[in-house]
């Protein structure tokens, strides 16, 4: 007798149905798992052993065979435990085939027969809605992360007991929505959410919870299933709130003593997706204004939140929604596989996890050489391609890089207040930390300065800012950002335009043209420079709500341009 359980793994960024096959033979009981099963697949023998005794479920005494297709695919994780159990019941009668027909099981068994959260649940899922399937069962845990696909039916079941009941008709198992979104109803902001999710309950059997079948089945029983359906809180609406928080914790701009136009630079780059470099001495505020920028992030779409809690489920918490843009800060000591990805299971690193937020690296030439190279490819294409001897992953990677350094190895070359201690050799090799292509995928470089002693002495820091300049700018950013999208039709910024993109949207009149060419041939700027000059100067257009990019435009996206040889 041969049954088959589909399932399905994360494979990368992605999803991978696999088919689980189970046979039955007579001989001595064994119980075997085949199909390039890496060690934690192989111990679930004994997981879904001691799962299906404490279910009041029957593990047949015959020599039972699980395998894996596709053979040739190695499968990682907790993900099959779930799928193989139902194997060895459809193979012992206690389960008939018509009950997980056009069904995907995905689940981590305890050795109680609870179900346990997987990671990547999103990956599974989407894969399953690619493949045709209508009905998913997931962990109870992470069917919060998994309400997120819209399109497919899915189920959370608790332990395996619930869920032979539900198959056999005997139980429907209902997901309670205020268990799984806690103050759903509630206007507040405890719940970021737009979209929820919806059961409805159709009904339970008479028959009691207590009478499991042990023994063969006979007759297919009808199916009770909950219905998970999801829908939109409010109509038309794309932009997932983010939850409020707490100013004393939260840098904002009106904290920011002086530094005009470095608020004015950070505002730019955030409204349109640009890169950003702040060079200046210790002490002079430029890590406090790359944590600023964060709070200036807008509130994520929908489409961007399943993107980056898809990213974060592939390693941390199954039942946590990323609502609002992330800001990755890697130490400087940071591996390559740490910040790139990669690894003995090929995992995402920091700068996929700062997919669609801001990766931030602070005095950027104490990081490793190789690092900083190997980011070329990222800041260009907006994706990390990680290839290994048996593996090929493409993980996104559509990051706004900020990054500081200081002008010397003491830090106060060119400060009047402090003497510089370094040699011109000295200097000049600190520099050359940071090649000249990464310099050239920078969109801005700015000088930060000192503030006078006496601005910070006469600024009154006991009183609490009212956040009115904050607030202000941060809608700005956001009108700008609208305006961007309504632009090009799709959720793209200007700074993750290509080139062809510039050239077709980014039209000038024929002044600001010329005025465009002599300053690319002055400040001999690259093919690349000049680009992202004209996408700066498109964000400061739309930050003024202007249709045309004018020569005031260029003139101020070409002064974040000419000191990018750090002199």
């Amino acid at each position: 007798m041969i049954a088959k359980v589909y399932s399905a793994i994360p494979y990368g960024y992605d999803g991978h149905i696999v088919e689980v096959e189970g046979d039955s033979n007579r001989g001595l009981p064994t119980f075997n798992i085949v199909g390039m099963a890496n060690k934690t697949i192989s111990e679930a023998k004994e997981r879904v052993r001691s799962a299906i005794a404490n279910s009041d479920l029957c593990f047949p005494t015959r020599k039972v065979t699980i395998n894996l297709a596709p053979a040739e695919l190695a499968k990682d994780g907790t993900h099959l435990d779930l799928p193989i159990a139902l194997a060895v019941l459809l193979l012992s009668g206690q389960l008939l085939e018509p009950d997980i027909v056009d069904r995907l099981f995905i689940g981590e068994l305890s050795l109680s027969g609870q179900l346990r959260p997987v990671r990547g649940i999103i990956n599974v899922v989407e894969a399953a809605l690619d493949k045709g399937y209508h009905e998913v069962y997931v962990p109870y845990q992470n069917l919060r992360q998994a309400s997120l696909i819209q399109g497919i039916k899915i189920i959370g079941v608790k332990n395996l007991r619930d869920l032979v009941l539900h198959l056999q008709g005997l139980k429907t198992i209902c997901n309670d929505l205020n268990t799984i979104f806690p103050d759903s109803h509630n206007s507040s902001t405890q719940n970021p959410l737009v979209s929820v999710v919806q059961k409805t309950c159709t009904g339970v059997a008479a028959s009691s919870e207590q009478n499991v079948v042990k023994n063969n089945c006979t007759d297919s029983q009808a199916e009770t299933t909950s219905d998970v359906k999801i829908t939109q809180t409010e109509e038309n609406m794309n932009v997932v709130k983010n939850t409020t928080t707490d100013p004393e914790e939260d840098y904002t701009l009106d904290q920011i003593i002086g530094q005009p136009l470095a608020k004015r630079a950070l505002v730019i780059a955030v409204a349109g997706h640009h890169n950003l470099l702040l060079y200046g001495p210790p002490g002079s505020g430029k890590t406090l204004l790359a944590k600023t920028a964060c709070n200036l992030l807008p509130s994520p779409t929908k489409q961007e939140q399943i993107e980056m809690t898809k990213i974060h489920s592939l390693f941390g918490d199954p039942n946590q929604i990323i609502n609002r843009k992330p800001f990755r800060a890697p130490h400087h000591t940071a591996s390559a596989s740490a910040i790139l990805g990669g690894g003995p299971h090929v995992t995402p690193g920091e700068i996929s996890l700062a997919h669609h937020g801001i990766l931030f690296l602070d005095e950027i030439p104490e990081f490793h050489r190789n690092v900083l190279e190997a980011l070329r490819q990222p800041l260009e294409d907006g994706t990390i391609n990680i290839s290994r001897a048996n593996k090929h992953v493409v993980y996104p990677a559509n990051f706004m890089l900020i990054a500081t350094m200081n002008p010397c190895p003491c830090g106060y070359f060119g400060d009047p207040g402090h003497e510089c201690q370094c040699s011109a050799a000295q200097i000049e090799k600190y520099h050359q930390k940071i090649s000249g292509p990464i310099l050239d995928r920078i969109d801005m470089i700015l000088s930060v300065k000192n503030l006078p002693q006496s601005q910070l002495i006469t600024t009154n820091i006991t009183s609490l800012p009212n956040y009115t300049e904050h607030n202000v700018v941060k809608n700005n950013i956001s009108e700008a950002i609208q305006r961007q999208f309504r632009r090009y039709k799709q959720e793209t910024y200007n700074g993750d335009l290509s080139s062809t993109a510039t050239q077709q949207h980014l039209t000038l009149d024929e002044t600001t043209r010329n005025i465009c060419l002599l300053a690319a041939e002055k400040l001999n700027l690259s093919a690349r420079g000049y680009f992202k000059m004209l996408k700066v100067a498109r964000t400061i257009a739309d930050l003024e709500n202007s249709n045309q990019i004018t020569s005031a435009h260029i003139a101020e996206a070409l002064s974040f341009r000419q000191n990018f040889t750090l002199n």
